[in-house]
């Protein structure tokens, strides 16, 4: 029986052999060579069904289809429930109404996503991290919230109560069922997104010109180099993967032998060759909506075009950063947006904790996740009271921030890779074990930092940063008076 419901979660068994011949296992073989396939299919969306020769409804009609193709072949009839989430959250927002959909779309998709992914864990396969059906899921959960917070933003609440980010997001009219399930299932973005705009994927289908150009050269640019880091990424994880097991971290033998200096850096190698994966799936999902000429991103400072409006990860900012804050900001991108648009902003009291809770349940039901985002939490607030309080010492000259840059970047990846052990160890057991060998040195040190060196309340901190700008704006003011009156 579980061998049974193991083959339905890969789907197509028509890659076994190539399965067999790298030694990979199948689900995992089926999701790249789908997605080699969708780039392939893009450029041909691009070419034969572009704008100017089609009408948006083909268009949606054969982005649909095409990513509901791609699933089966995935994941089998657990693809369904790509359909399913979709169409009770679409039915949800026509029956209850821009004043409440959001809220209720939230639960029910996040609920939905939960019970998924619960019983694929606990029932069927703990432990295997692979590709599976909850993997898209996750994705469509982003894009069916953010459609519901999008509507609500533009059709239940007035101008003045927006942001200048929800002005631009807020959709002004109920999306037909086509256009939403286009929006969820396309082939671009099905099987490993990223998370979009609403507006902005409606804006690529009907390609619309101040959402969507065609910048030939570059793009092809884009797409070639995109391409090519896929290839290095993938290159360096077969490779060198295996050589540093992030189990070996909580070897007895290990951890009874080795220096705590050399477990630190066996740890930081560990967790370092773990990331290469991540570069390879998101990359190539990247290239595949560039391929099709979607992720124009307006123009940079010497006028040339962008092509990261989608992008999920910037990889030399990521390897480099020099704060924990820096590093989140450029990984995982579209999550990162979704979580400061559907909580971080929304939420009136403790913004930060509830926003680290909502990414661990939509991460999954691993008790590492929560390990992770909860050690998280303490990390991120050690790190802003550090930066508040100690970096403005550095800025002096450039050498002292030369040193306070190679200081936090050291501190920055080690905290890294603290967090996430528990994230790729899964299990309590050996997450404690890990932490156990390090004597939860880092939390402790992060909660001593995080109650020495307060921090204001971001409110305060803004309140102080606009009278501190009143003063220059009416001595400002007061010159232009004075230079109307000599006129």
């Amino acid at each position: 029986m579980a061998t049974e419901t193991i083959s339905a979660c890969t789907g197509s068994n028509l890659l076994q052999p190539i399965s067999e011949i790298t030694n990979l296992p199948l689900d995992q073989v089926n999701f790249v060579v789908c997605q080699l396939c969708a780039l392939l299919t893009a450029v041909w969306f691009r070419l034969y069904l572009h704008p100017s020769k089609t009408s948006p409804f083909v268009r949606h009609v054969v982005a649909t289809l095409l990513g509901i193709y791609f699933a089966l072949f995935c994941f089998g009839w657990y693809a369904l429930h790509f359909l399913l989430q979709s169409g009770i959250t679409y039915g949800i927002m026509i029956l209850t109404g821009v004043e409440h959909m959001h809220k209720y779309c939230l639960v029910v998709a996040l609920g939905y996503l939960s019970f998924c992914q619960i019983t694929r864990v606990y029932v069927f396969d703990y432990g295997m991290y692979s590709a599976d059906f909850t993997g898209p899921m996750m994705v469509i959960t982003q894009k069916i919230t953010s459609v519901a917070f999008e509507i609500h933003d533009g059709m239940a609440r007035k101008e003045e109560q927006l942001n200048q980010s929800q002005k631009l997001l807020a959709i002004r009219r109920m999306p037909s069922l086509l256009e939403y399930f286009s929006y969820n299932c396309n082939f671009m973005g099905i099987l490993a997104g990223p998370t979009c705009s609403y507006n902005d994927y409606i804006g690529f289908i009907e390609g619309t010109p101040c959402r969507h150009r065609d910048q030939e050269t570059k793009r092809k640019t884009e797409v070639i180099r995109k391409l090519s880091t896929c290839f290095f990424s993938l290159l360096v994880f077969l490779s060198v993967c295996k050589v540093f097991p992030v189990e070996r971290n909580i070897d007895d033998d290990f951890i009874a032998t080795t220096p705590f200096y050399a477990q630190v850096v066996y740890l930081y190698l560990s967790m370092l060759t773990t990331r290469p994966k991540y570069y390879f799936v998101w990359t190539l999902a990247d290239a595949i909506n560039n391929a099709a000429g979607f992720g124009f991103n307006g123009y940079d400072s010497e006028g040339l075009p962008r092509w990261d409006l989608i992008s999920n990860l910037r990889i030399m900012n990521i390897e480099f950063a020099t704060s924990f804050k820096v590093f989140l900001d450029n990984w995982n991108i579209q999550t990162a947006h979704w979580l400061k648009r559907v909580c971080y902003e929304r939420c009136p009291y403790n913004p930060t904790a509830a926003t680290f809770l909502l990414s661990a349940m939509w991460h999954g039901a691993y008790p590492g996740y929560y390990l992770t985002f909860l050690t998280g939490i303490v990390i991120t607030l050690a790190a802003r009271a550090v930066r508040h309080n100690v970096r403005p010492y550095f800025l002096g000259s450039p050498n002292h921030k030369f040193v306070y840059d190679v200081i936090t970047w050291a501190a920055t990846q080690i905290a890294i890779c603290y967090t996430v052990v528990p994230f790729v160890l899964l299990s309590v057991g050996p997450s404690l074990k890990f932490y156990r060998s390090w004597y939860f040195s880092i939390h402790i040190g992060c909660i001593l930092l995080a109650i020495a060196l307060p921090v204001k309340p971001r409110h305060l901190r803004m309140k102080e940063q606009q009278s501190a700008l009143q003063p220059s704006q009416e001595t400002t003011d007061s010159n232009s008076n004075q230079k109307q009156k000599a006129t």
